[in-house]
């Protein structure tokens, strides 16, 4: 909660406005510290509009219906909901390499080690280290170098 009036605040928010814009994010969220018990926190955030479409074939007539106790398959085109898919925990910028032209941390079919640096998400001028959350094979890589990401963006499916 602010206590004083700070001039520079309306300024500061049409620039977090800018980069939400810049950077294709959706939300940036921002706490600027003055001083003892004075601060401002700040969410800037668009609304997205989601769209469903409209079904184009019709479902075959002959389903065969799920056998009671049996497991079920549930087809996703989300790749968030495969198991083994490794979420962004945050915002920022993703980069599969440590710097331009480097060998990139894990490629598709690579056998990765749990806590083994898997990509960089690079938030407010800071690389962070994104570690594989579980030892096994790389079987897609879900983001391209370089591209900006969300909180929960799936990066990568580590299987």
């Amino acid at each position: 909660m602010t206590k004083h009036s700070h001039e520079n605040d309306v300024a500061f928010i049409q620039a977090l406005a800018e980069l939400l814009n810049k950077n294709e994010l959706t939300e940036i969220s921002v706490v600027r510290e003055y001083g003892e018990d004075d601060s401002l926190e700040v969410r800037v955030a668009k609304q997205s509009t989601v769209v469903q479409a409209a079904p184009v074939a019709a479902a075959p007539a002959a389903v065969a219906a799920p056998v009671a106790g049996a497991p079920v398959a549930v087809v996703s085109d989300d790749p968030s909901n495969l198991p083994g898919a490794v979420p962004s925990p945050m915002v920022g910028t993703a980069y599969l390499a440590a710097e331009p032209g480097a060998t990139p941390f894990a490629t598709v079919g690579a056998q990765v080690k749990e806590g083994q640096t898997v990509l960089i998400i690079e938030a407010m001028k800071t690389m962070n280290h994104i570690p594989a959350p579980k030892s096994g094979t790389v079987k897609r890589i879900l983001v391209e170098d370089g591209t900006p990401v969300e909180f929960g963006t799936p990066l990568m499916i580590i299987e």
